[in-house]
């Protein structure tokens, strides 16, 4: 008789708990859509900047955690690890990128490829698709700022040098590099995907990138082919 009355009550303590659960995932979703839509906001109102949304970001998702009681002093000091950790790397690239620019400059070496490569009078096309073929290579080992830092001394003499507007340039060099990040087999944001998610498989990640990656190769040749796309408000 006492079993079939505590049979009686697990199930409604169990739908409870999952309510309860279900709630708190709700409250904290839309905690996050509220961070969101305020750093979106703000951008396209000219409020903040985007390294001003980021800082405006953390400073929301941190009061969201303190009023919420789910953020301990070691998830701050993790996030504050990671972060200090992240940007050393971004330093070191960019210290890398200063003595590269200032080789170039010593040295014209930059102007000498460009001219060296200019003088093979191979069509113009050919050229600007080997370079964007490069990008999303690199974008299977290099971040974006390595990548911008390192390659636009050399190729932006190249792409000036074949009549192309460097404004129109900078909107294809923008799209080339964020497509190359998550190029298969080997898209570095992938795997930063798969450091998030460590439980799903690096197939099934691949498989939902590979049709927003398609999308993006036909953007980029959109803009290749008509470049008034690009100009057009310029």
């Amino acid at each position: 008789m006492q079993s079939s009355c505590g049979s009686g009550r697990n199930p409604r303590r169990g739908h409870a708990h999952k309510l309860s659960r279900e709630t708190g995932r709700l409250a904290a979703d839309f905690q996050h859509v509220r961070s969101v839509r305020a750093d979106y906001r703000g951008l396209y109102l000219g409020i903040f900047t985007p390294t001003e949304a980021a800082g405006f970001g953390v400073i929301f998702a941190l009061c969201i955690g303190v009023l919420r009681r789910s953020l301990s002093l070691r998830q701050v000091v993790d996030a504050l690890y990671s972060s200090i950790k992240t940007t050393g790397m971004i330093a070191l690239i960019i210290f890398g990128a200063f003595l590269l620019i200032n080789f170039f400059v010593l040295t014209r070496a930059n102007i000498t490829i460009a001219d060296y490569i200019l003088s093979f009078n191979a069509s113009p096309f050919l050229i600007l698709m080997v370079i964007l073929l490069i990008y999303l290579i690199l974008g299977c080992f290099l971040d974006s700022i390595g990548m911008v830092l390192l390659t636009v001394p050399v190729i932006f003499p190249i792409i000036v040098g074949l009549g192309y507007d460097p404004i129109w340039f900078g909107v294809i060099l923008v799209i080339v590099v964020e497509t190359g990040m998550i190029t298969p087999p080997l898209g570095i944001n992938v795997f930063a995907i798969k450091s998030i998610a460590p439980d799903i498989p690096l197939s099934t990640i691949f498989k939902g990138v590979v049709p927003f990656w398609g999308a993006d190769l036909v953007r980029l040749a959109l803009l290749v082919l008509f470049p008034a796309l690009t100009l057009y408000f310029v």
